[in-house]
């Protein structure tokens, strides 16, 4: 029977937690309001009074708090106690947090993993569930792998800290993206009388099916720098949007949701790409440096 501490007992960390117990580990928890346990506790696991006493009840800790600086203000309270202790943050951040905490939690004489969580707490060891992690350790991530696993499907990103931040926050990137399109096609959609969002899913769903396929036709020209149409050019998608701008403006629907790429789609057309395929919008998602 294996030993693990978890701090912080959100929504998620409960997930985690709850995990744990039910798989047979002897589970240790801290929180800052304790009364938060109690459900954990009836089902068998430990209290922690404090962080000192949850970090020497087990080698392997993982935090799921608030946000990084409450993590590393909750370590500071016991750091005498870090030394030889394998830490496995899952508190969600940005990629510099993470570094910065790495640095500090492996100065400290602990081995330090970074990581996200693509789930929700009711996917939590399921196959759906898959949870991001980096660390300057391979070695030690691999020593801890077996008892992650539980979790969902673990992914390995490499040896700088701050990667499954950058991964978790692109791919949430990318489905607040998908978000953002759905519901202006919806507005649009429900501004014809008798028309339901649900009925749209039956085209809308399937239609997006296929353009995720086109992402990667599109990944591989901007791998490769050639942005070479392969089928509308950018001025011809350019005109396109303006299309789906007039007919929102008439239905009373905002365009805002989808006027930030066609800003970008328009400057990479002024700029000499108007020949080339949408992939070339790419080169001006850069900040300028000032």
């Amino acid at each position: 029977m294996s030993k693990i501490t978890l701090f912080g007992l959100g929504a998620m960390g409960k997930a985690l937690a709850v995990k744990y117990v039910d798989t047979g580990y002897t589970t240790t928890v801290w929180n800052r309001s304790s009364e938060k346990a109690q459900p954990l506790l009836d089902k068998g696991a430990k209290l922690a009074p404090s962080v000192a006493e949850g970090l020497e009840a087990s080698d392997l800790i993982i935090l799921c708090l608030l946000d990084n600086s409450s993590v590393k203000e909750t370590l500071c309270k016991a750091t005498h106690s870090l030394p030889g202790k394998t830490i496995v943050n899952l508190t969600s951040g940005t990629p510099s947090q993470a570094r910065e905490l790495s640095d500090w939690v492996t100065s400290q004489g602990a081995e330090y993993i970074h990581g996200g969580i693509m789930a929700v707490p009711d996917m939590i060891g399921s196959p759906h569930s898959v949870l991001l992690y980096s660390g300057k350790s391979a070695e030690a991530f691999g020593r801890i792998e077996s008892h992650l696993a539980h979790l969902g499907t673990s992914k390995f990103l490499g040896t700088d800290p701050g990667s499954a931040s950058l991964h978790d926050l692109a791919l949430l990137s990318g489905m607040y993206g998908l978000f953002s399109g759905f519901f202006h096609a919806t507005a649009l959609i429900k501004s014809q009388s008798g028309t339901t969002a649900s009925n749209f899913m039956q085209l809308l769903t399937p239609w997006l099916g296929a353009m995720t396929h086109y992402l990667g036709a599109l990944a591989k020209q901007i791998d490769d720098g050639d942005y070479a149409t392969q089928g509308s050019s950018m001025a011809m998608q350019v005109a396109g949007m303006g299309n789906i701008i007039t007919a929102s403006e008439q239905a009373g629907v905002s365009p805002d949701f989808i006027m930030p790429i066609l800003m970008r789609m328009k400057q990479a057309a002024e700029e000499g790409y108007a020949d080339a395929d949408v992939s070339a919008v790419i080169e001006f998602t850069r900040l300028e440096k000032k």
